[in-house]
């Protein structure tokens, strides 16, 4: 009986916590309804006010290209790859140490350097369109103007300028393919010049110990009567030598790099791992553990050691010249070139749509949201209006205390 009792009263509590949760949705409903005037008022205001300013906002248009990231020139590095895919996979070793970087990310950094930014600025006299007195504030416009990203999948560089000036915005983003080729061209024909006056040198002090390796070959030849070795060893001796001229061309890449990088540089530290790589594929080769590619030096007879030394100097000589030189003449190549061209996959054409301001969505965002702000007020003002008399006087010390700070 006594539980019947309690389960009674629980349900008339829950009967009654129901009824008053509807009472105060009437309250509210009701609260709501009497303050229409000036919900509407509000609303009304912010649909006219968001109008007014919407119409008055200048119409903004996006013009975009998009363009294929130039292709980086390897250098004697690409060349010596290119060959030695053969000997003992140190292509593809080198490949991995040099790592997998996007050039693109590369490209995007020039165009967002002050050095584009300065030629962008000054050609569309961009500092009186923009109304700024300093050049550090015409940046930071140009830079909320313009938006280069680089794809990570396929390295499309996509650049997007807005303009309230439909035909600059085409051509500003146009303009910042121009500069960017302009700078590549002056980069590479300085680099270029550099890199033939480096090889040049290089080639010459190579094909005179050609020519000494050579003549030393000949007469070594001449006086013994020996004209080759076992097939075993010459199969060797153009192994090792192919490798050694590779090791000694990445040590020339080497020198020329430290003229421009630090040691702690990753050009510097990749190509360093490369001479390593082929360090330990010629110790490899020239081990003189059982299976090793040449016999064992001490089953050689003496002149044919001495015939082995010769014509491995003689042909590792032989391939530095021939690296140098068509590194020399790539060099001379780049040197002539008057462009460099970079591929344009979309041209920017003149915007016959506006971009922004998106005024519909101006308007109707202000307007719901001053709704509910207006709704909300009126709910707060009768809450406020329900407070206790000692509740109301700390209410209006609260209040004035805010409206004198303001």
């Amino acid at each position: 009986m006594a539980n019947l009792q309690n389960e009674c009263c629980n349900a008339n509590d829950s009967s009654n916590n129901f009824e008053a949760e509807r009472i105060c949705i009437l309250e509210y409903l009701e609260v709501v309804l009497c303050g229409w005037k000036l919900i509407t008022i509000l609303t009304v205001l912010a649909f006219v006010l968001s109008l007014v300013i919407s119409i008055s906002l200048p119409n903004v248009y996006k013009a975009t290209t998009r363009i294929l990231p130039p292709q980086q020139d390897s250098g004697l590095l690409g060349l010596m790859l290119g060959q030695a895919g053969s000997f003992g996979g140190v292509g593809p070793l080198a490949t991995d140490l040099l790592g997998k970087a996007n050039p693109a990310d590369m490209y995007v950094s020039i165009m967002t350097s002050e050095a584009i930014s300065d030629k962008i600025i000054d050609k569309f006299n961009l500092m009186k369109v923009y109304n700024e007195k300093y050049r550090i504030d015409a940046y930071k416009v140009l830079d909320n103007n313009i938006d280069i990203l680089a794809g990570k999948k396929d390295g499309i560089i996509t650049i997007s300028v807005e303009d309230e000036d439909p035909q600059r915005a085409a051509n500003i983003a146009n303009a910042y393919v121009n500069e960017l080729s302009n700078l590549l061209v002056q980069l590479n024909s300085k680099e270029s010049a550099q890199n033939r006056v480096f090889y040049e040198e290089r080639l010459a002090k190579a094909k005179v110990d050609l020519a000494r390796s050579e003549d030393n070959l000949k007469q070594f030849q001449t006086k013994y009567k020996v004209v080759s070795v076992a097939d075993q060893a010459q199969a060797a001796i153009s192994n090792i030598a192919q490798l050694n001229a590779q090791l000694i061309a990445q040590e020339i890449q080497l020198s020329n790099l430290r003229k421009q990088f630090t040691e702690d540089s990753l050009e510097v530290k990749n190509v360093k791992s490369t001479i390593n790589g082929l360090r330990n594929q010629i110790s490899r080769i020239e081990s003189r553990e059982a299976g090793g590619a040449i016999p064992n030096m001490g089953l050689i007879p003496e002149l044919g050691q001495q015939y082995f030394r010769l014509m491995r100097e003689f042909k590792v000589q032989e391939a530095i010249v021939d690296l140098l030189t068509k590194q020399f003449e790539s060099a001379k190549l780049g040197e002539l070139k008057d462009s460099y061209y970079v591929q344009i996959i979309q041209t920017a054409r003149v915007p016959d749509k506006k971009s922004k301001p998106k005024r519909s969505m101006i308007v109707a965002m202000s307007t719901v949201i001053t709704f509910g702000f207006g709704i909300l007020s009126v709910i707060i003002m009768h809450m406020l209006s329900k407070l206790p008399s000692n509740e109301l006087v700390v209410w209006n010390r609260i209040k004035s205390r805010v409206v004198k700070r303001i």
